[in-house]
């Protein structure tokens, strides 16, 4: 897909989302919510402590974690990420409890893949619940533009009904609690993780192609870390007060992101179906019976195969489309084809 379709589409998904209500959150600094989990060196705070670059170099990996769990949630940032051959890297913002919960844990999350040069990001978002995952509920997307030359907002919505992951304003996926989903619904405390790591053994082509640490470090940036939840007690597992709860619920109303409202949904959908790439409600090989919360949508079934995959991907159909053009108006491309 080309620059110009990009922006073209970029443009059409923001128009659709034009009258929603804007992000309305408290930022916070980072020593007010948030500590250093790993590869503290590559952790780099702005003198301001409102800007984080997590790197990833030779030595390590990094990453950051909230300070407390929460009782579902909003978890947003403004992300950046590394540009140039990345290959292997995963950027991941997430939640989740597998350090309390080992063999039963929760999970939301957004994982960027990196690609190899002049090869775009994709995006990946998970859910899993209770341990699931061999149960996960993958969907993968390219984006409607190049998440390394500007900051993008990814937002993670978590309630006791819902879960909707937002790129911008623009919701791209919703999963709503079925009774049939029992504990595969997330419903245990969770923290906020953000990280950068090598993952050469899957993340590209299946490992074929692995982080090459002559472009290295690789620079992930988030700023605006906004966080909005129900906080628990890390050893009890409950509320620290009913307050601290009302409190943030009625701090999520006011977000905007609560409620997906006539434009929102037709711009998921029309997000969906210009990016989506895979999708484990349409995977049938992996799933004979028909994941519990999932809603088949006839318009997006069409275009997968059995395993969840585009039947075409995006860059074949766009260079099909472009010989067709070209070929209606030189007769002498028909021979070709």
């Amino acid at each position: 897909m080309d620059c110009k379709m990009k922006i073209l589409i970029s443009i059409m998904l923001s128009g659709l989302v034009s009258s929603a209500m804007a992000i309305n959150t408290r930022t916070l600094a980072f020593n007010e919510a948030y500590l250093p989990l790993f590869g503290h060196h590559n952790v780099h705070r702005s003198d301001d402590d409102r800007h984080v670059r997590l790197l990833l170099d030779r030595s390590s990996g990094s990453g950051f974690i909230s300070s407390d769990m929460y009782q579902h949630g909003l978890f947003s940032a403004l992300i950046k990420l590394p540009s140039d051959y990345t290959a292997g890297v995963v950027v991941a913002f997430y939640t989740s409890n597998g350090d309390k919960f080992e063999k039963t844990h929760d999970e939301l999350d957004f994982e960027f893949l990196g690609n190899i040069k002049g090869k775009e990001w994709r995006v990946q978002t998970n859910i899993y619940g209770n341990g699931s995952t061999s149960r996960g509920r993958e969907e993968r997307y390219l984006m409607p533009f190049n998440p390394t030359k500007e900051f993008h907002r990814y937002s993670i919505l978590w309630t006791n009904e819902t879960i909707i992951f937002y790129i911008d304003e623009t919701p791209i996926r919703e999963v709503r609690r079925t009774e049939a989903m029992g504990g595969d619904y997330p419903s245990k405390p969770m923290s906020l993780y953000a990280t950068i790591w090598d993952a050469s053994n899957w993340a590209t082509s299946g490992g074929k192609y692995k982080v090459n640490y002559k472009y290295s470090p690789f620079t992930s940036e988030f700023h605006d870390l906004s966080l909005v939840g129900c906080r628990v007690d890390p050893i009890q597992m409950v509320p620290t007060s009913t307050e601290n709860c009302t409190a943030a619920n009625s701090d999520l109303m006011t977000t905007g992101l609560t409620v997906i409202t006539p434009d929102k949904r037709k711009a998921m959908r029309a997000f969906r179906e210009k990016f989506m790439t895979y999708s484990a409600c349409y995977d049938t090989l992996r799933y004979p019976e028909k994941l519990p919360e999932c809603e088949i949508v006839e318009a997006e079934k069409r275009r997968f195969k059995d395993s969840g995959h585009l039947k075409f991907s995006h860059h074949r159909r766009h260079r099909s489309s472009r010989a067709r053009s070209s070929t209606a108006t030189d007769p002498s491309k028909h021979s070709s084809m």
